[in-house]
């Protein structure tokens, strides 16, 4: 094997792990609409408000009272 194949495949599994770590989900509004996301949306208590990250890439809230569920894709 060559010296660079080892640390290749090494730096390919875990890339590999990390990615199987993200759960897609989607959040359905009370309204019918559905946000798709990254990962499965946090609740924060204090504000009130789901913080989830969208599929651009960019940072959401979305007011708990609003939202009717929160699905695993």
């Amino acid at each position: 094997m060559n010296s660079r194949t080892i640390p290749a495949l090494l730096l390919a599994a875990s890339v590999l792990v990390l990615a199987g770590c993200s759960n897609p989900s989607v959040i359905t509004l009370n309204d019918g609409r559905e946000i798709p996301t990254l990962d499965r949306p946090e609740y924060d208590e204090d504000s009130g408000f789901y913080e989830f990250e969208a599929l651009d890439g960019k940072p959401g809230k979305v007011n708990k009272d609003q939202v009717r569920t929160v699905k695993d894709l």
